[in-house]
């Protein structure tokens, strides 16, 4: 079993930033591939960012360049800086952790981007 942790979402103006974090009950070196989600009301959940072990990323397209995803393993933790954000940006945003064959997800955190 693992448990994820989010937090850091919260309330910004259109522009500025967040960080989340997401701490796991494990060790997420043994976690090949973490990443964040994010859901909308009345949309389906969609992946916004992926890093694997070895610190290869992937994103969504509305986020790249404008989102940073990383992983730190001595801490298990894996972060989403969020730059620039706007406001189709809102969502409840949900650490996703991908072991053992199995989907663990996090509680959520909301963000709320304001125009």
């Amino acid at each position: 079993q693992v448990q994820l942790v989010e937090s850091g979402g919260g309330l910004v103006q259109t522009g500025g930033s967040l960080r989340l974090s997401c701490v796991a009950s494990v060790n997420i070196f043994m976690i090949n591939d973490m990443g964040w989600y994010r859901q909308a009301p009345g949309v389906q959940r969609e992946l916004v960012a992926r890093v694997l072990r070895g610190g290869s990323t992937n994103y969504a397209d509305s986020v790249k360049g404008r989102f940073g995803i990383s992983r730190d393993n001595a801490e298990n933790t894996v972060y989403l800086q969020m730059n620039y954000l706007k406001p189709e940006d809102t969502g409840v945003y949900y650490c996703n952790a991908r072991f053992m064959g199995n989907d663990y997800w996090g509680q959520g955190t909301q963000v709320t981007v304001s125009s």
